[in-house]
């Protein structure tokens, strides 16, 4: 497998977020036209289907991989088969599962943070929460961190 390229530092502070339940973004929203990007990107992938979380806020909408192609470890997933979904355009933000080693870069060059109930050992600790994207240039980040989640739920 090719390694993947670190990712870029995201610049600015990172957005204000809740501090549990629901985890959401409070400033710094993707524009709406940049959340369709990320949705058509994200329902895009093979094996996945939208559908309305079973997880996060009304009006979230999921990636849930279709069962023939489920292949990754428990800690691939939510609930289900969910391992990602967009937050309603008010927020723009997404929650997903990622494999470790993305997750620690994802963190340390703040793109990503924990879900805070990951934090407390109450869900998977490899759920964060992925920053929607202010611009073009962030919104092929946080496609790359997506696809990284897609690749993990699907071949482990």
């Amino acid at each position: 497998m090719t390694p993947t390229p670190p990712f870029p530092r995201r610049v600015g502070p990172r957005p204000r977020t809740t501090p549990t339940n629901p985890h959401t973004q409070l400033d710094q929203n993707a524009p709406l036209e940049l959340q369709q990007e990320i949705a058509d990107f994200m329902f895009g992938l093979g094996c996945v289907r939208e559908v309305p979380s079973l997880i996060s806020v009304p009006g979230a909408r999921a990636m849930w991989l279709q069962e023939s192609c489920a292949a990754g470890p428990e800690h691939a997933f939510m609930v289900g088969r969910e391992f990602c979904h967009l937050h309603p355009a008010s927020d723009g933000s997404l929650h997903l599962n990622l494999p470790e080693d993305v997750l620690e870069e994802a963190i340390e060059r703040g793109w990503a943070e924990r879900h805070p109930l990951a934090a407390r050992g109450l869900i998977p600790g490899n759920v964060v929460m992925v920053y929607g994207p202010r611009d073009t240039t962030e919104a092929e980040v946080v496609k790359r961190l997506i696809a990284a989640s897609h690749a993990f739920a699907h071949a482990g």
